[in-house]
């Protein structure tokens, strides 16, 4: 008998649907069929603010629960939506190639981050954005927005915002990205812990379905992520922390961290870097999290953590 297609489970949205169709593709092409298992996870159907909906996790719970249920084989995550706690019996056999880590801004006059005006309604319900905005420009309105990249980008050409701050990788897998007014560089805006790469997550047992998906992995995205993915379990900051981190390769070969946590005001930012080999991600990680620690990051996650 031929073995079962492998179950890919997917979020309905465009982008969501587009990453799980590129593992599909990627799947097929080397002759393991699949189908694709939709998925609704809370994130999808509760608007109100992340924070406000307990955050962390909205948008992979389900689809954890589904595989640890056996109700599909493997699920393809934003890995910056992925909590960095271990969920028993699950893993994530691949990490895929990153995209551009890099956030960008769009604005309905077509000016940059230094030319909106001051009071600009600029959409984000990122913490780590809107501090990192604010640090850069005190006098904006940070405004909350929800919905996928269309509704935001709708919301702005209905004139809701002056401009909103996406990813980078998100607007160019869905041919999006002539949209964008700038690209931000990561001086002004870290990104979040994990930003542009895509996680395969699978049952920790599940070994037809783990060597299915190692071709995938990329294993210099993988140690970077681990890396940025220490970290923030080291910070204990959880998704939704003002904390942004890029691992990567550095001219000498070495992988690299920078990270920094901020207030949410803004007012506060904290800044470290680290260098290691790439079989040390994990000790980096821990290692630029400590430093942060030091200077008193734990203090401004604590803020974030606080209503209002």
């Amino acid at each position: 008998m031929a073995p079962s297609p492998l179950r890919i489970g997917t979020r309905a949205s465009k982008l969501a649907r587009w990453q799980a169709n590129w593992v599909a593709a990627q799947l097929s092409a080397a002759g393991v069929e699949v189908e694709l298992v939709p998925i609704t996870t809370r994130g999808d159907v509760d608007h109100g603010r992340i924070d406000q909906l307990g955050g962390v996790g909205l948008f992979t719970k389900e689809l954890q629960r589904a595989l640890l249920d056996d109700q599909i084989d493997l699920a393809v995550h934003s890995l910056k939506d992925l909590p960095t706690d271990v969920i028993a019996g699950l893993a994530i056999a691949a990490v895929a190639e990153r995209e551009d880590v890099r956030d960008v801004l769009i604005s309905r006059g077509g000016e940059p981050l230094d030319k909106l005006p001051a009071g600009a309604g600029l959409g984000t319900s990122s913490l780590r954005r809107k501090a990192q905005l604010l640090h850069a420009r005190r006098d904006l309105e940070m405004r909350d927005i929800r919905g996928n990249v269309d509704t935001r980008l709708q919301k702005l050409a209905d004139g809701q915002y002056d401009a909103i701050v996406l990813a980078y990788a998100g607007l160019k897998r869905l041919g999006l990205d002539g949209q964008i007014t700038q690209i931000l560089a990561t001086g002004v805006m870290l990104p979040a812990v994990g930003q542009g790469a895509l996680a395969i997550e699978a049952r920790d047992d599940d070994q037809r379905t783990r060597q299915a998906v190692a071709p995938l992995d990329h294993a210099a995205t993988h140690q970077a992520v681990i890396a940025e993915r220490t970290l923030l379990a080291e910070l204990a900051g959880g998704c939704l922390a003002p904390v942004g981190a890029w691992g990567r390769q550095q001219p000498d070969g070495q992988l690299a961290l920078d990270a920094v946590v901020l207030s949410p005001d803004g007012r506060q930012r904290l800044a470290a870097t680290g260098a290691a080999s790439w079989s040390e991600a994990e000790r980096l990680g821990a290692d630029v999290a400590h430093q942060l620690l030091d200077q008193g990051a734990a203090a401004l996650i604590d803020l974030a953590r606080q209503p209002g």
